[in-house]
């Protein structure tokens, strides 16, 4: 072997910033391999890409990179594409071979950084950058982020909804793995599989008050199944205002709004009466009508039956797409605070339903406790994530699901290969 480069990097110099800003020089020639600078390692490693720069490599073969000296071995790899995609791999446990085990992106250009160590425990290193050729099927995975670019309250779901249906667990966690959530302040999360074509993003907890949380995708090229690729999707960019949860509960008949934790109003309501109980659990603020013609029909109610109704009604806040509002009830301001009258919605005064109107936005919590019905739909129904314990949301999840919870264990796979 070659000890040349390794001979002329110990007898360089390092220098060691000192904690009180002084500095001092140390010299390699202390016999420590590790004060020496790496040398080159190109003679040590070899990879599975082309030696022709002109040639590009297959982005549907792993990445594989070989320790070619006996006596030396692999210590770590980091490879990355040019917008920043981290490839997964693993490193064999003596050293010898690292492979990739996340797909390469279609044409796209890489750098691969490994590092080696002699016999001797001195540090080599090898950069080497290739790139990749443009993929031969023409089928694209494309994903639409949600919701629309804009102000929500903490409780509001990152949705993503893609093009084609992807049944496949290990082709599930290649999108998975691309679709990346940040929020500035931090708020872990974990993607939870709804359906084939659907996924929806939330933290453990609510989001924090004020954030700001952008979306994007890194599936652009790369390969999720022998016929389909990633496509493109545009970003998404959202802010939380403040924390805005209305508690409402059934059996004392009252609503309180909280605002960051405070106490800022309790209004008299009426709830669901027996046979319309409304949903109990955690319900996400969809949209706000000024005005909605609200029929029995739509709930299955016959016409002209003794529950039958037609009633224009004004500052409707909506929590569920079957038609649960909150809103103004003006003809049951009797009952509002002593008795649960109604079809399922909330109702309470022309006043206090303008003022609730005015105060909550998408996004914002609305929460029903001490009801005779159901818990409100997790999915189909409106926004029920919140209803799910983290631990089955998690479950839902391709890369976590069935795991241990780990501080970010998506972050732990995507910057460092691991052992076998």
């Amino acid at each position: 072997m070659n000890t040349s480069p390794r001979t002329r990097a110990v007898a360089g110099c390092i220098v060691l910033a000192m904690t009180l800003g002084s500095a001092l020089a140390a010299c390699g020639g202390d016999g420590n391999p590790l004060s020496a600078a790496p040398y080159d390692a190109a003679d040590q490693i070899s990879f599975n890409t082309p030696d022709d720069e002109d040639k590009k490599a297959d982005p549907d073969k792993p990445l594989e990179i070989t320790a070619e000296d006996s006596d030396g071995r692999i210590t770590d790899v980091t490879a990355q594409d040019a917008a920043g995609r981290h490839v997964a791999g693993e490193l064999s446990a003596d050293g010898t071979r690292w492979h990739s085990t996340s797909p390469l992106a279609a044409d796209a250009r890489y750098t691969v950084r490994v590092s080696t160590e002699d016999e001797d425990g001195a540090p080599g290193r090898r950069i080497v950058t290739f790139d990749t050729g443009k993929p031969l099927t023409k089928k694209r995975l494309d994903v639409t982020f949600g919701p629309r670019t804009g102000t929500y309250g903490v409780g509001q779901p990152i949705t993503a909804e893609l093009s084609k249906p992807v049944k496949d667990r290990a082709q599930r966690a290649i999108v998975e793995r691309a679709l990346r959530v940040e929020s500035v302040p931090r708020a872990g999360g974990v993607w939870h599989w709804v359906s084939d074509t659907e996924l929806h993003y939330r933290p453990k907890d609510y989001w924090p008050a004020k954030a700001t949380i952008r979306v994007r995708s890194e599936l652009d090229g790369v390969r999720i199944s022998d016929r389909l690729r990633g496509g493109r999707a545009k970003p998404l960019k959202i802010t939380t205002g403040d924390s805005v949860i209305a508690v409402t509960d059934a059996s004392s008949h009252r609503m309180t709004v909280y605002r960051n934790g405070k106490e800022i109003k309790s209004i008299p309501v009426t709830t669901g009466k027996p046979g319309f109980d409304t949903r109990n659990g955690v319900k996400v603020v969809l949209g706000k009508e000024y005005y909605v013609r609200m029929r029995g029909t739509s709930i299955g109610i016959a016409e002209g039956s003794a529950e039958s109704y037609d009633l224009p009604v004004y500052y409707a806040t909506r929590v569920t797409w079957s038609g649960e509002y909150v809103h103004a009830a003006p003809w049951s301001v009797g009952s509002q605070g002593y008795a649960n009258v109604s079809h399922g919605c909330t109702g309470m005064s022309t006043g206090n339903a303008e003022w609730f109107f005015d105060n909550v936005r998408e996004g914002d919590l609305v929460q029903v406790v001490n009801s005779e019905g159901n818990t409100m739909e997790t999915f189909g129904n409106g926004f029920g994530d919140w209803n799910l314990s983290w631990q089955k949301w998690r479950k839902g999840s391709a890369i976590v699901g069935g795991t241990p919870e780990t501080p970010n264990p998506e972050l732990t796979a995507r910057l460092r290969p691991a052992a076998v």
